[in-house]
């Protein structure tokens, strides 16, 4: 059952990340500084709040199921059994919260930023390659090349949109007020720049995990050809 449940999450999270893909492109094509806002930057608010609320309750039930299976699960939908959830899951909840509470009402009040926000949504374009590895996992073909070929878009997407996103995005704004690379943090209100290292902070960590990974993976696949 938390297998069928996980595959609703992760379809639900390739929906979200490909409306959010357009809505980031639309926002990275707007003037940097512009005082105008992209009609996708107001309207995408209605796709990403019930989005990432949906996700969270997906979670909790996919964590639920497999608390169940081995028979360490609490009353469903218990004060423990959430407890135990936020424990398991804090960084990816967090960062669903911190969308949903901080990021979100930013881009509805201010008028500025579309760019910077639409480069931020461009980061889910590697949240499909991430779904899909999970299902051939739960396919058993995580021997297939596809399983491969996706694993090398899973780490190219995800450092090209979640972790150099960020030089990008202090790069374009240095050229736009003609300063160097380097100055550019020093030029941002603070509050932005702590928001950007608290966005970039579990993408890091995240990454890191998925080179592991990959160098598990592509290791035992050496390892079993030289048999």
């Amino acid at each position: 059952c938390h297998e069928m449940q996980g595959e609703v999450s992760a379809r639900a999270g390739d929906l979200g990340a490909w409306t959010a893909c357009p809505r980031g492109a639309a926002g990275c094509r707007s003037v940097l500084l512009a005082p105008r806002r992209h009609w996708l930057a107001v309207e995408y608010v209605w796709v990403i709040v019930p989005y990432m609320t949906y996700d969270i309750y997906v979670m909790y039930l996919c964590h639920w199921h497999r608390s169940k299976d081995l028979g360490t699960a609490e009353k469903k939908n218990s004060l423990a059994s959430v407890r135990s959830f936020l424990k398991k899951e804090r960084l990816m909840v967090t960062h669903h919260l911190f969308i949903l509470i901080v990021l979100t009402p930013i881009t509805q009040v201010r008028a500025l930023g579309d760019f910077f926000v639409g480069c931020i949504f461009l980061a889910e374009l590697s949240t499909p390659f991430v779904s899909l590895g999970k299902t051939l996992m739960q396919l058993n073909m995580q021997d297939t090349r596809l399983h491969k070929v996706n694993g090398v878009l899973i780490l190219v997407t995800f450092l090209l949109c979640r972790i150099l996103l960020f030089p990008f995005m202090y790069g374009a704004y240095a050229r736009q007020v003609g300063i160097p690379l380097y100055a550019a943090p020093f030029h941002i209100p603070v509050h932005c720049n702590v928001a950007n290292a608290c966005l970039i902070a579990p993408q890091l960590y995240w990454f890191v995990l998925i080179c592991r990974k990959a160098l598990r993976l592509y290791s035992c696949s050496s390892s079993d050809k030289s048999r």
